[in-house]
């Protein structure tokens, strides 16, 4: 499975998902307090088993257990969606370009998947992130609390969008995770080339920052 973080990071490169060093993925095993998370800056076309830093959840927060590189700049968001999780869990963490196209035109990204099918049958589309500083504490939280259930710690949406920026996908492995941001990246597809602009009701209604 930790194989494949590095072929879901390929993929992503080849669809135009992310540029060389963008994107990250983190994996932790049931049972385990390590999360393997991808290293920073590092080019994804070349990223292997090897590569990967392991990170210790401890009660007080985290010890980085691998010294040959820096784990991702992301790794607050990933620790928050790991550490409250028992099972198995990937978060895939991308930039594709028709989903941050949809919100950049001003679509509630909830309200499109409702309408096709293909997505809301087998894909939870969560609230969008508002526009907050990449690797940042409050990008982190603010999509903690996108993707959670209001008031707990239970995971209740697969995906949620962050204005100008990217999505963030959680599955039980990584191409789990990469299925939900392909599905929504499809429809996002659809509707751009379809020409249909939002109507008032149909414009991204964020969901509140509160940190």
């Amino acid at each position: 499975m930790i194989t494949a973080m590095g072929d879901v990071m390929r993929r992503a490169y080849e669809r135009g998902w992310i540029t060389t060093r963008d994107g990250n993925i983190s994996l932790r095993r049931k049972g385990s307090d390590i999360i393997y998370v991808t290293p920073s800056g590092w080019r994804k076309t070349i990223i292997h088993p090897e590569h990967m830093i392991k990170v210790k959840l401890v009660p007080a927060g985290l010890v980085i257990l691998d010294k040959h590189a820096k784990p991702s700049g992301e790794l607050e968001m990933h620790s928050k969606l790991q550490r409250y999780h028992k099972k198995t869990r990937a978060i895939v963490h991308l930039h594709p370009t028709n989903i941050i196209a949809a919100m950049y035109a001003g679509w509630d990204l909830q309200d499109l998947a409702a309408e096709f099918p293909e997505v809301s049958r087998y894909t939870k589309v969560g609230p969008s992130v508002p526009i907050l500083p990449v690797t940042s504490f409050e990008l982190a939280t603010a999509t903690f609390d996108a993707m959670t259930e209001e008031g707990t710690n239970r995971i209740k949406y697969d995906i949620v969008g962050q204005a100008n920026h990217g999505v963030c996908a959680i599955g039980p492995n990584p191409w789990d995770a990469y299925e939900h941001i392909e599905r929504l990246e499809h429809i996002c597809e659809i509707v751009l080339r379809s020409g249909k602009k939002p109507k008032p009701e149909q414009y991204c209604n964020y969901r509140p920052v509160v940190i």
